[in-house]
This record gives structure tokens, sequence and C-alpha cells, in this order.
């Protein structure tokens, strides 16, 4: 506001937007590490999906802010004071946020939390748009006033592009996507188990940062009940060690078929119908 520099102002609007998305994540952390009740038998840990949501939601108002006024400040070109400043003022601003980014995409990939690397995704872009107002305050320095205003519409392109990849990553958890290598580790996993003939129906689903696995394997059909209990014992701890992240897993034991029976991919798709 000092300055008059509309990139300056956009970067700090953002910058606090961005610590401010740390509410509703940190609310859903609290939330994801109460017990399951009646009502939620899962658990809370879709409350952070939700504050991805949040985060996504924020991310675009910053960007609608950040373009509005530099669209102004392109249409009515005002001069940039206090130039020293405000270099001071972006370069502790890269510093800042490129430190919590580093923070916050290292531990939301070592948790599996979408929502948290799609907040330090936020926060990167934060440090670089820092950057770019160094552009604007040497563009300042040289009398070419429309420094100011072209970089504040870079830093809401930057924006947008942030916008672009934390909508997508957030979205796919919400709908349940999954990375495929996951699905094709604990496929392997599982035909290592002694036992196991074939695996038929796998998921794998998201629940906050916590994984959760469902998944049908076929035994010897002439085994006792207790054999293919261990069998299924046997596959979720094969599970539980393979796929990183799980925290759970359930496993349905079915019995190949006798000669003259129902192919057991089938049956298993009849259970699942």
């Amino acid at each position: 506001m000092v300055s008059g520099s509309v990139a300056l102002l956009g970067d700090t609007v953002h910058n606090a937007a961005d610590a401010l998305t740390a509410v509703p994540l940190g609310i859903a952390f609290v939330l994801g590490r109460r017990a399951a009740t009646r009502r939620f038998t899962y658990g809370y840990g879709r409350a952070e999906d939700l504050a991805g949501l949040v985060i996504v939601l924020t991310i675009a108002g910053s960007a609608v802010f950040a373009g509005w006024t530099a669209v102004d400040r392109l249409l009515d070109p005002r001069p940039v004071e206090h130039l020293p400043v405000v270099a001071a003022a972006a370069l502790i601003g890269f510093a800042g946020n490129e430190w919590v980014a580093r923070y916050r995409i290292r531990v939301g990939r070592a948790i599996g939390s979408a929502a948290l690397v799609a907040d330090g995704l936020h926060a990167r872009t934060d440090g670089f748009t820092s950057l770019a107002v160094l552009l604007s305050a040497g563009g300042a320095a040289l009398g070419w006033q429309l420094a100011d205003p072209i970089v504040g519409l870079a830093i809401t392109a930057a924006l947008l592009l942030v916008l672009r990849d934390a909508a997508r990553e957030v979205f796919r958890r919400v709908l349940d996507a999954i990375d495929p290598a996951l699905v094709d580790r604990a496929e392997r996993a599982l035909r290592e188990v002694p036992g196991v003939q074939a695996v038929g129906e796998l998921r794998l689903r998201w629940i906050g940062h916590r994984l959760r696995a469902e998944v049908a394997v076929v035994v010897d059909g002439d085994v006792t009940v207790r054999q293919a209990h261990r069998v299924a014992v046997e596959a979720e701890h094969a599970l539980l060690h393979a796929v990183p992240g799980l925290t759970a897993a359930l496993v349905h034991a079915d019995p190949s078929p006798a000669p003259g029976e129902t192919d057991p991919h089938l049956a298993l798709a009849h259970h699942t119908a």
C-alpha cells in the first residue's frame, strides 16, 4: 500500500491466503485423529479432502484478486515508490515461502496427504511470485511503469497454473483415484503369498492420508476354514508391508472352483453385484 506496487500487493495477498489455508488443514488433521463412530464408521479422514477443496477455492480467489488488481493498474499506470523496500520484501517472501513449501511437500508425500502437498505447491509458487516482484522493482527503477502491472499479471498466471495442479490432485482424491502403480504393487505382493491361487477384485482408496484396501483372493477349495483364514491373514500382512501408506486391508478368501463349477472370477463379479 505504501509503495504503490500492485505486484507486491498481489504477492502479499497470495501469501496471506496461503497462510490461512493452514487453518482448515490443521482442523482436518485434528478431526482425522478422532476415533470412528457408529455413524462415521471410517472415521473423519475425509475432512482432509474437504480442506483440500477449501485450499483450491482460496487459490482461485487469490488469482482473481491479483488479476483484477494488475489489470486495473495496467489501465491506470502509477509510479512505484520505496523500491529498495519492495526488493527486500520480495527476497524475504521468497526465502520464507520456499522453506515452508519444502517442508509441507516433504511431509505431505511422506504421509500421503494430497491436501498438504497441494498446500506446499501453493507456497512454492508464492516464493517464485515473490521473486517476480524483483523484476517489477527493477523495471520501475528503469522508469518503466508498466513493469509492475505486467509482473502482477505474471503472478496471476502462476497462480492459475498452481490452481490447475492442486485442483487436479484434490478432485482425484475426492473421486477415490489411486496411483495404478500401487495397484500393481499390491497384486504382485498378493500373488507371492503361499496359498493364493489368484487375485480377484482389488480396491484401494484414500481416506485422508491413510490408505485402505479391499481384496478377494482365490484359495484351494479343499482347505479348511481355518487354513483359508490363515492365507487371508498372510495376504493382509503382505499388503501392509508392500504398499506405502496402507493402514488397513480387508481380505476375502474365495474357494477355487471344482470341476464343472463357475469360474471364480465370475463368482467374484456376481458377489460384488
